[in-house]
This record gives C-alpha cells, structure tokens and sequence, in this order.
C-alpha cells in the first residue's frame, strides 16, 4: 500500500541550496580574492538582485504592479545626503535611519494609490515617483536640480580607501542577504500562504477569511524600507546625487522589471536567473547604445510569449525544480 507525506524540499533542492551556500561563501570573501573593479561589479549585482526581488515579492506574490519603485531608491538616496549634510551622521548609519523613513512615508503613500486598481494602480506609482523628483528638483539646500556631493570629510570617516570598500561591500551583502532571507522567511510562513492565495485568486481568498487590503500593505511597506535603504548604499557609493539619477526609472525600474520578467516572476530563484541574465547580455551590448535598450525589449517581449512565467517558469514546468522550497508538495513513500 502506498502512502503520502507533505514535504517542502526534495534532495534536489537540498544540493541545489548547498550549492547556492558555496557561492555566499565565495561572495563573502570576495574582498580577499577579487579585484576593485570585480567587487564593484559584485555590488552593483547585489543591489539589482535584490531591488529585483522586492519588486517580484510586490508584483509577483502581493499583484501590486508598480512602476514607481524608483520613487524609494531616490528618497533612499536623499535621506542618506540629508543625515549626513544636516545632521553630521556616518553614511553607513544613515542607511537603516533611511529604511525607517521610506517605510513611514510607504504608509500615507500606500493609502494614495491604493484606492488605485491594475492599470491605474502602475500609473500612480509613476506620478508619484514624478512628484518626488519634483519636490527633489526644489531643495535648493541638496543643490536643487544639479544636485550635491558627499563631503570627503564624510567619506573620511569610513577610514581609508580599502577600508571604505571593504564596509560597502559587507554592507551591500548584508543588504542583500536579508532581503533574500526576509522574502523566503515570509512566502514560508502563513502570510505566505495568504499571498500564494491572492495571487492565485483574490476573490476566493478573500472569501476564504484572508485579509487582502492588510497583507498588501505589509507587503509594501516592507518594499519600501527595503528599497529605500538599497537608495542610500547605491548613492553612498557613488557619493553624489540628483533628482534625475535618484528617480531613474530607468536605472531603478525599468531594468529591474526587465530582469524578473525574463527571470520568472512569482518565484524566488527568476530574480536571481534575470539578473545574471541582465549582467550578462549588459556586458556583451552595451556599447550599442540605443540599440542595446531595443534588444533587451525584445528579448523581454520574446520570452513573454514563448515563456510567460520566465525561464525559471520553464525549468519548473520540465523538472518540477525549486532551489529555495516555500510551498509543499507530496512525496509518495512505500510503507
């Protein structure tokens, strides 16, 4: 007689995790092994990984399509710029202090565009990332339209160089670490649970007891702060910023919607497959100039309709295959 148990990993998943360990650990001594120019590529894929996984925990999990995250990575920025110009605090302790101020103003915000629903809901996003910038645009004590840079005597007490990018980059991993671990801990849990239902069909769940309009809003002050932290440590690197390069749609959208469509949205490891994606056809484009911004549009319009959940979508569906387990599934056993 055969019987069934309720499981979450497979031995598959548990090589796979021991693998994806090795390669944290690798990350983690990255300071010791890889060069400036290697580390500053390993920063910028960190902030993308996880930006790309706070988006996919919004859209993918929560279906709050939003196309003004870039909203928070300005506010980030200029929050960091504001402790440390007015308030004398060290760039690495105005980060957190900007992830407690994103998430206040997540809330007031949320309350906005959450009268919003599908289409309208994305377009106020935008507006509100265009009032940010505007209101940035009129701080004439940050420099107004050309913006500001970090004083050195800031800088200067983070230490000396290879000290400075010894903290940003443990900082940068810190960083994304926990977004990854907060997301998997959450999608584990009974909120979790709650958002596969909504995503799956926000009617019924909501007739099942779960309480839609709560959840969501969790879910996107959790973004917020996330990304508005992500803000300060991306301008504490570049140690300068303005309403245009803080509130890029481009930079801090754009891309990032490009990488967990191609990646697969609704799971945890389409992120991670999106953004080597992006680094990678970056590398190989780039010097293309517009031409680069077209063929990245169509390579995300081809995959949508080849694929629609992604190539992690395609993996699953083939191999029935999860890196990072958060849902269950049934294993038949023989007694």
């Amino acid at each position: 007689m055969t019987g069934q148990t309720i499981v979450r990993s497979t031995r598959a998943s548990r090589i796979a995790g021991s693998i994806v360990l090795l390669l944290v650990l690798a990350m983690a001594s990255a300071p010791w092994w890889a060069s400036a120019a290697d580390q500053r590529l390993l920063i910028e894929f960190m902030v993308y990984l996880a930006l790309a996984s706070m988006w996919n925990l919004l859209a993918g999990y929560a279906g709050l399509i939003s196309v003004g995250q870039h909203a928070y990575v300005g506010l980030g920025g200029y929050a960091m710029f504001t402790c440390v110009l007015f308030l004398g605090i060290n760039p690495m302790f105005a980060i957190p202090i900007a992830g407690v101020a994103g998430a206040l103003v997540a809330v007031p915000v949320a309350f906005l565009v959450f009268r919003l629903k599908g289409p309208y809901f994305a377009i106020g996003t935008w507006v509100v990332a265009e009032v940010f910038r505007l209101l940035a645009a009129q701080m004439s004590s940050l420099g107004g339209g050309s913006g500001t840079s970090i004083p050195i005597s800031a800088m200067r007490a983070l230490g000396g160089r290879d000290e400075r990018a010894l903290i940003i980059y443990v900082t940068t991993l810190v960083l994304c670490l926990g977004t990854l671990a907060v997301i998997y801990l959450l999608l584990r849990s009974r909120v979790g649970l709650a958002l596969t239902a909504i995503r799956d069909n926000e009617v019924a769940s909501s007739s099942l007891g779960v309480r839609i309009g709560r959840i969501k809003l969790a879910v996107y002050v959790i973004v917020a702060g996330a990304a508005t932290m992500l803000g300060a440590l991306i301008f504490v690197t570049k140690l300068r910023i303005s309403p245009d390069a803080a509130f890029s749609i481009n930079d801090w959208t754009v891309f990032v919607i490009f990488i967990v469509v191609i990646g697969g949205i609704g799971t945890m490891e389409g992120p991670i497959i999106g953004t080597l994606l992006y680094f990678l056809l970056r590398e190989f484009l780039a010097d293309l100039g517009a031409v680069y911004l077209l063929i990245l549009g169509a390579i995300a319009i081809g995959i949508m309709l080849v694929a629609p959940k992604g190539i992690w979508g395609l993996i699953v569906q083939r191999y029935d295959f999860s890196v990072f387990p958060v849902g269950y599934r049934v294993r038949r056993s023989e007694p």
